[in-house]
């Protein structure tokens, strides 16, 4: 795959700002374009766009096909015609700014957004109905099982709940848990009594992500009609507790009762001393090859109607994954198993044509991880928070890949991804010494701390990592926003192996538009302009 030069900005749309107390698809969406137009920017990139469940994450997501409710615009569909402006009125306990308090949200936004698509059930016009029959027929191979699972779960979880009070101790409500055997186990005649049963639940799940596809297909066009392009992102694996595991159990690993033999993590790495357990069921592999990857391609397709190009996270576990017997409390204890290699992508490729995939071929990655990658013509990825070696500067040559100067096959840079601290706050944490050759690095001559610290107080040391970004031989630039206005570890995004405050950053309206926005936009309309790294 081939790769214009461009710019982007990494911004999930939870972090825009909002008086609903979660970024969402509406009118600050269109002013972030708008920033990026200015800024000459080419490149949006987003994280999973799911209905978030455990923990909040993006990465754990009850359909990799659906789209998260909790980013419709409640303006946006008053102005439709299908909401009324006083039932979407938010209480005093979501906040206007500041971070996402995820359980506050959830717990008004569900209930609303299932009245307002009663409301759009009975009110909508003709030709609204029309565009909601249609986007039904056209997504039926994932909403039918979506909205099932969805009813089926809300039900189950407040019957798990009510009896995880009276016993004083914690139930789950997972399907391969707690559900009825012939639920759990996808039975078409059970399904179908459930969905009779409980029409009206079901066809409100249906018609939430029909708002949620109205807006975000109304958002990218707006950004494609500027020249930006949006990177959308991939996780290798789905959720246990999802619509995707439930309705296709012979594609993955699972026993007679739906319970995962193995799970999904990574060995022992920079982010993490016991390795990240991430809990994914893994894939029948064999399954998936036998049906030829029907499901796979059905999935990239779903994001590459939704995004311009598709980042894949943890691309290595398509050579080799790590397996991690169910039970273990930490990803320590695994093995890694050779994954379906390029006949997926091979698969893909005759399905859908040339892809623009983007590998994440961070971690563990060997001969085998880069021939695939290399092969199939993929762009890695490269981080400057990786960049820096002192090791190496002792031995004498810095040759660490991550640098810029090292860049010999495409790729994308990144100052730091979603994954990382902020710059600034990677910065603020590291010693005199690693902090003293990145400063060296950049000014081309040996500078002592003392300096390094003053360019670091003064912020020229994260503008100069962005810069050298920009200057570098990768063909796209991606810096977050957090970077972009110097912020401090307090607006880290996620922090890999924990769970609390992860994704909950929000930006301020004032980063958006006003003279602060200018100011930020005209600093990367230089950069871009200066490194050619726009489309005109």
């Amino acid at each position: 795959m081939s790769l214009p030069r461009l710019s982007g900005i990494l911004l999930h749309p939870t972090s825009l700002p909002s008086s609903y107390g979660i970024g969402t698809l509406g009118k600050a969406a269109f002013s972030f374009v708008d920033f990026l137009q200015r800024a000459r920017i080419g490149l949006w990139q987003v994280l999973p766009l799911g209905p978030t469940g455990y923990g909040d994450s993006p990465y754990q997501s009850f359909s990799t096909f659906a789209l998260n409710p909790l980013l419709i615009d409640f303006d946006d569909l008053v102005l439709r015609g299908w909401a009324k402006e006083a039932e979407v009125a938010p209480p005093k306990y979501i906040k206007n700014k500041g971070d996402v308090d995820y359980g506050a949200v959830v717990w008004w936004k569900m209930p609303v957004l299932g009245n307002c698509a009663d409301y759009f059930s009975a009110n909508a016009g003709e030709a609204d109905k029309a565009s909601y029959t249609e986007f039904c027929k056209k997504n039926k191979f994932w909403l039918d099982d979506y909205a099932a699972f969805m009813s089926i779960k809300a039900e189950h979880d407040r019957k798990a709940a009510a009896e995880s009070e009276k016993k004083g101790k914690f139930v789950s409500g997972t399907w391969n848990v707690y559900w009825k055997k012939d639920l759990a186990g996808h039975d078409k005649a059970a399904i179908s009594a459930w969905n009779k049963a409980h029409k009206a639940e079901i066809e409100r799940y249906k018609v939430i992500q029909f708002f949620a596809a109205a807006q975000w297909n109304a958002v990218k066009s707006y950004a494609n009609g500027k020249g930006i392009s949006v990177i959308g992102d991939i996780p290798i694996f789905v959720a246990p507790d999802s619509a995707d595991v439930w309705a296709n159990q012979s594609l993955f690993q699972l026993n007679k009762r739906g319970v995962p033999k193995c799970v999904a993590g990574v060995p022992p790495d920079y982010f993490s001393a016991t390795g990240q357990l991430w809990g994914n069921p893994l894939y029948n592999w064999s399954a998936m090859k036998a049906d030829g990857y029907k499901w796979w391609i059905a999935r990239i397709k779903k994001l590459l109607e939704l995004t311009d190009y598709v980042r894949i996270d943890h691309f290595r576990g398509f050579e080799a994954y790590w397996a991690v017997p169910y039970g273990n409390s930490t990803a320590e204890k695994g093995e890694w198993k050779k994954g379906p290699g390029r006949a997926l992508f091979d698969a893909i490729k005759k399905a859908l044509g040339d892809l623009p995939l983007i590998a994440e071929d961070l971690g563990v990655i060997t001969d085998g991880v880069r021939a695939l990658r290399d092969g199939l013509n993929l762009p890695g990825m490269k981080i400057l928070q990786f960049a820096f070696d002192v090791q190496e500067q002792k031995n004498g040559n810095l040759t660490n890949a991550f640098l810029p100067h090292m860049y010999d096959k495409p790729c994308v840079v990144y100052t730091g991804t979603h994954d990382n601290d902020t710059t600034q706050g990677y910065l603020d944490s590291i010693d005199d010494e690693q902090l003293t050759l990145i400063a060296s690095y950049i000014q081309g001559e040996t500078v002592t701390a003392d300096a390094a610290k003053k360019l670091r107080k003064s912020g020229e040391l994260l503008r100069s990592l962005v810069k050298i970004a920009f200057a570098s031989s990768a063909q796209f630039a991606v810096i977050p926003m957090q970077d972009v206005y110097r912020l401090g570890t307090a607006a880290r995004m996620n922090m890999p192996s924990t769970s609390g405050k992860n994704w909950s950053w929000r930006m301020t309206e004032s980063m958006l538009t006003g003279e602060k926005a200018d100011k930020a936009a005209e600093w990367l309309r230089e950069l871009s302009l200066l490194y050619g790294r726009t489309k005109c």
